[in-house]
């Protein structure tokens, strides 16, 4: 009784536009979708994580499965988002979903680890990965928490000026990923002699429970490298068409990023040999140094100096949506929801998020941050997905009701469900349960952080009855 007053139709049949864009531009085009959902896919990881793989499963085989396995996790949770775009092309996407399939307290607790430690938490990862990138490139006598600080600073500044301005300068740094990629595997076969990967043996070990827990391990890390792809639906209130553009881009983008990983993953192997993979903790820069010596280890850091800052400013570009629509629905203070009279952007809410990931920055706590937050993220992850089940049981009652069974607008269907979107939502809470068998202590920790949004939501809501009262 205490909760703030829901925005959804909980009695509805199917998912109900509760608000429009909430006074946002729509500015944005398939292109734009597309990249920023790449965008949020490609940071540093690929550059390093294939070593993790190779420690974990030991043959070419297993090692290229292992992403194969992960890509195929990714377009199945793509096209389900890309049902979940059409249905509801609002701002904030998942919080949305949360909220109309299940309850507003529930998209608010997601909110609210987002801002307090999953999204800020990875910002400030990826910010001081950057300055120390920058700092082996350019020398400069400078921290690298200061430097952290400037990049967070300068990307929050441009995306306050516009969400056309921010998605421009997120764009501009996707296609130098793709490039720096492009240079990776392309020095990697021109300039690195080797022969063809030996497809034998398959099998590092016997088919046993050995084989499927190491294939398990191996995975985990394969699925956090290609997470981040939802993130593209928190601007969809924001996007030109967004019933065919989000969709669209959802699918593009994902494929694009497979086709990107295998790519990186193939050279990597095949230059360096699975055991080769295994020994060394900077596998793209081994591959450069061999391909163009110390001239190839520079240019391979600049890249991965951009991709890291690619990703900064599509983090800055997207989550900042959510806590504007948590803002509106009267669940945030109420000046998050603020839109700047000329840019139409949600300053207030970017600049909130940039303050805040600073500040982790800085403490230099954001490494054990992000230990806390792993397996919250693809609690939310399964959660989401199953907003779809939902949707189409309300929508089929709604048909069943309805004397006139017309099938309304098409939109965006998942190929393959119930199969494809179970097998999603599994593969998520199989990481969590992973997750939570080898790290219990910084799993519950996590886990503390999100119920804490619990008693915050319904406090909030006696605040707001109060207040409301009193008038």
């Amino acid at each position: 009784m205490s909760a703030p007053p829901s925005n959804s139709n909980s009695k509805s049949h199917g998912p109900r536009s509760t608000h429009s864009a909430g006074g946002l531009a729509r500015r944005l085009g398939l292109f734009d979708a597309t990249m920023i959902v790449m965008g949020g896919i490609i940071g540093s990881g690929i550059f390093i994580n294939p070593y993790v793989v190779a420690e974990q499963v030991h043959t070419p085989v297993m090692i290229l499965g292992a992403w194969v396995a992960g890509g195929a996790v990714a377009l199945a949770g793509a096209f389900i988002y890309a049902e979940l775009s059409a249905l509801l092309p609002e701002v904030g996407g998942q919080y949305a979903y949360l909220r109309e399939a299940y309850h507003p307290g529930v998209a608010f607790i997601y909110g609210w680890a987002l801002l307090l430690v999953t999204q800020t938490g990875g910002m400030a990862a990826v910010a001081v990965t950057f300055a120390h990138y920058f700092v082996v490139l350019t020398h400069v006598p400078l921290s690298d928490g200061l430097l952290a600080a400037l990049a967070l600073g300068g990307l929050t500044v441009i995306n306050c000026l516009g969400v056309k301005q921010g998605s421009a300068v997120q764009s501009t740094l996707m296609v130098l990923k793709i490039l720096a990629i492009a240079a990776l595997v392309g020095c990697g076969w021109w300039l690195v002699s080797r022969p063809p990967i030996p497809l034998h043996p398959v099998l590092d070990r016997p088919v046993s429970l050995d084989l499927f827990t190491a294939m398990g391990a191996a995975m985990t890390p394969v699925l956090f490298a290609y997470g981040g792809w939802q993130t593209a639906c928190f601007v969809a209130g924001e996007v030109a068409e967004p019933r065919k553009n989000m969709p669209r881009g959802l699918v593009m983008g994902v494929l694009g990023v497979i086709v990107l990983y295998l790519a990186v993953n193939w050279i990597a192997v095949r230059d360096l040999g699975a055991q080769g993979l295994a020994a060394t903790t900077t596998p793209a820069s081994e591959v450069m140094l061999l391909a163009w010596g110390e001239k190839g280890a520079a240019l391979i850091a600049a890249g991965i100096a951009i991709s890291t800052l690619g990703f900064l400013s599509q983090s800055i570009l997207t989550a900042p949506r959510v806590y504007f629509a948590m803002a509106q629905d009267g669940a945030f203070f109420r000046a998050v929801a603020w839109l700047h009279p000329r840019t139409r952007v949600p300053v207030v809410a970017i600049v909130l998020q940039g303050v805040w990931a600073t500040v982790i920055a800085v403490s230099g706590r954001y490494d054990q941050i992000l230990n806390y937050v792993v397996s919250t993220d693809f609690i939310f992850f399964g959660l989401t997905a199953t907003c779809v089940f939902v949707f189409r049981w309300r929508e089929a009652r709604a048909r069943g009701k309805t004397s006139n069974a017309s099938q309304g607008r098409r939109i965006a269907r998942t190929p393959g469900h119930p199969w494809t979107t179970a097998f999603f939502v599994a593969a998520c809470w199989l990481v969590v349960l992973s997750t939570i068998y080898k790290y219990p202590g910084n799993s519950a920790v996590g886990l503390a952080i999100v119920l804490a949004g619990v008693p915050v939501y319904f406090l909030w809501g006696r605040s707001k009855k109060t207040v409301t009262s009193g008038k």
